[in-house]
């Protein structure tokens, strides 16, 4: 003997049980348009629907809205722990306006996130949070046209796409005050990859950090990654200490070419930071485990990633309203114990 099928509850049964129309339901339900009712009414129906088992049809609701309540998180590396409090502020904010969130993953690959953002045109995403965009990017400028998309982290150079970034050029110029203070006059950059808009910001910061210290920022002190990975944080270090052995501290444009830099060291039988002070960017997690404890350029990641959320949402709502094509986000030094004042054999003599 076969089980009945239990009957999909739907929003007419809900209205049926609490005694209001279905369109009041249905106001009730929605993230945007409960604002219309009384918090006692939300409240009741609410309880009902949830007493009740019901689930809203997402896809019926495409059909008549035209929305399909998704939005796309692009991110450039799911290894890389910058990211996850950014994907959490995104959805701090998505999810309690009723939209599903959907990952995806470049790799760094151009290719790959060519797939993935036709992937997301398919579903009929509402919206796109892209934190893997290059300094130039001519298939996002062209995918703004027909869908809403906010960077985050990164941005797109004169493209017009809203984008919320950090105060890339504060955080490297303290950096570099903090150096000079603790008595460094021979610092070395490890760069981030050329194509990036946080590459070039802090690259420039370094130069322009430098210059009214009288200390060199050319290319003879700057050695350029090809990702913001550990393996490229050691083998710049590599580079850059074979190429300036009078370097006494190497500024790393991010935590992870940070982290390689020290095991580079290491791998010489030098150590941070009596050999070779370092600094990171970005305060990722677990920094202050992995010895000496890294000093390093703190980002608002949650924030970062809850802001773009904010304006995404705006854009999808209201796609007349205006918003802030750069919200720059204030950022802060970390101290641990990864700069020292340079060794006396090691120091330049350089004023």
């Amino acid at each position: 003997m076969h089980k009945a099928t239990k009957k999909k509850v739907t929003i007419k049964d809900v209205a049926r049980a609490t005694d209001v129309h279905v369109s009041t339901v249905s106001r009730a339900l929605s993230p945007n348009g409960r604002a219309s009712l009384s918090a006692e009414v939300v409240t009741k129906i609410r309880a009902a629907a949830d007493e009740m088992g019901y689930r809203p049809n997402r896809v019926a609701a495409g059909l008549r809205t035209s929305r399909t309540m998704s939005v796309g998180i692009v991110i450039p590396d799911i290894t890389n722990t910058l990211f996850p409090p950014i994907v959490r502020g995104v959805e701090s904010v998505l999810e309690g306006a009723g939209y599903a969130s959907i990952l995806v993953n470049t790799d760094n690959d151009a290719e790959r996130e060519a797939r993935l953002f036709d992937v997301l045109m398919e579903r009929g995403v509402d919206g796109i949070i892209d934190a893997a965009v290059t300094n130039s990017d001519d298939k996002i400028v062209n995918m703004a046209a027909s869908v809403p998309i906010v960077t985050a982290n990164r941005l797109v150079e004169g493209s017009g796409i809203p984008a919320v970034i950090n105060d890339d050029a504060n955080g490297v110029r303290m950096m570099v005050q903090r150096l000079y203070d603790a008595g460094h006059r021979n610092i070395g950059l490890l760069a981030g990859p050329a194509l990036l808009s946080t590459s070039i910001a802090r690259r420039q910061a370094f130069e322009a950090a430098m210059h009214p210290l009288g200390l060199p920022a050319n290319a003879d002190v700057v050695a350029v990654s090809d990702n913001y990975t550990e393996d490229e944080g050691s083998r710049c270090a590599e580079y850059l200490l074979d190429k300036q052995p009078e370097v006494t501290a190497l500024l790393c444009s991010n935590d992870r070419l940070a982290i390689g830099a020290i095991d580079a060291l290491q791998g010489r039988g030098l150590s941070c930071p009596a050999d070779v002070s370092i600094t990171g960017f970005n305060d990722i997690p677990f920094l202050d485990l992995i010895p000496p404890g890294l000093t390093t350029v703190q980002i608002l990641q949650f924030d970062l990633g809850r802001i773009a959320a904010e304006i995404l949402l705006k854009r999808m709502t209201e796609p007349d309203a205006r918003v802030p094509e750069t919200t720059i986000m204030p950022v802060s030094i970390i101290e641990r114990g990864s700069i020292a004042p340079p060794r006396n054999g090691r120091a330049s003599t350089q004023s």
